[in-house]
Formats: C-alpha cells, sequence, structure tokens
C-alpha cells in the first residue's frame, strides 16, 4: 500500500496531530483551532517522513505555540507524527493546560518534543516557567501528562556545563 503524497495541506493536518492535544490536557478548543505556520522556507520529503521549517518559524494552535530558526516535523511509516524539533538561539514552546492553570512557556537552545509520550526535552539553556515556578538548567524534561519535571545540570552534545537551578512560588493560604 503507498502513502499519499506528503503535500503541504497534508503537513498542514500532521502539524494538528502535534500541536492538538487531549481536551483534559489542554484547553478545549486547541484541537480543533486553525493551524498557522509562518516560515520563510518549507523542504518536503515524503520518503523520508519529514518537513522542515526554516527562517523564524512560528507554528500556533490554539493556546499552543511552537517557534524556533528551524522546526523539524518527523512522521512514521504509518503517516503518524512522532517527533517534532526546534532549534534556534532561543526555540520556545508554550501551552495553557487549562483555563484555570497558569501557561507552561520553556526555552532552550533544542526543544524536542516526542508526540506519543507526550514529553517535552529542553536542551542548552533549558529553562521552563510553570505559574511562578521556574527551572533552569543544560537540560530539562517535562512530562505534559504527569506534569513532571525532570533536570540537570548537563546535556548530551553541550561543552558548557548550566547548574540546575529552581525558584518555587508558596502557595497563597486563604484567611487570616
Amino acid at each position: 500500500m503507498t502513502r499519499p503524497p506528503f503535500a503541504p495541506l497534508l503537513t498542514l493536518g500532521v502539524i494538528g496531530l502535534l500541536l492538538g492535544s487531549p481536551p483534559a490536557q489542554a484547553l478545549e478548543g486547541d484541537a480543533s483551532a486553525p493551524i498557522e505556520v509562518e516560515a520563510d522556507r518549507l523542504d518536503l520529503d515524503d520518503r523520508a517522513g519529514t518537513a522542515v521549517y526554516t527562517g523564524d518559524v512560528d507554528i500556533r494552535q490554539g493556546s499552543m505555540q511552537l517557534t524556533g530558526a528551524r522546526v523539524e516535523i518527523q512522521r512514521n511509516d504509518q503517516g503518524q507524527l512522532t517527533r517534532a524539533t526546534a532549534t534556534g538561539e532561543r526555540a520556545y514552546i508554550e501551552q495553557k493546560p487549562a483555563p484555570d492553570e497558569p501557561l507552561v512557556r520553556g526555552w532552550g537552545r533544542t526543544i524536542v518534543y516526542h508526540v506519543a509520550e507526550r514529553r517535552i526535552e529542553l536542551i542548552d539553556r533549558a529553562e521552563l516557567h510553570q505559574g511562578g515556578d521556574t527551572f533552569d538548567g543544560g537540560y530539562l524534561e517535562y512530562f505534559l501528562d504527569r506534569r513532571v519535571v525532570q533536570a540537570r545540570a548537563e546535556a548530551e552534545g553541550v561543552e558548557e556545563r548550566q547548574r540546575v537551578r529552581m525558584t518555587l512560588e508558596p502557595e497563597q493560604q486563604d484567611g487570616p
């Protein structure tokens, strides 16, 4: 069985699968929101299962945004999205998990979103903000569904050691 050509419209649908997330984990309308992609260049390779956007890339859908100088999207032989990798001096990802929760924002020189695992890797000058809480280091890993953060001072392929720093806001107490 042959796959359909990896046309730009199909690519946008694949990006929708990347950015769309179950309503319990993101704003209700995110998965059905229009997908907006801006870049200077797009290179598609159907056989390799890749779409590479370059030049100030900005991908948005609902409350989710992914930016970088370069964003590569990979899919498997079944056409399912497996990974999105954003790179640049300060690649960026954000999403609002729920209407009553603060925006989650992350930066790094490399951001890798593993779709099936719903896991984000922030690599080199990594930074993650959840409300008033911040995490910094050479490598941060964030699990979207469990809201778990793992941090390390060193990242593979990064020469400079970047110590882990964390700032946690105290919970607000009701009443006197």
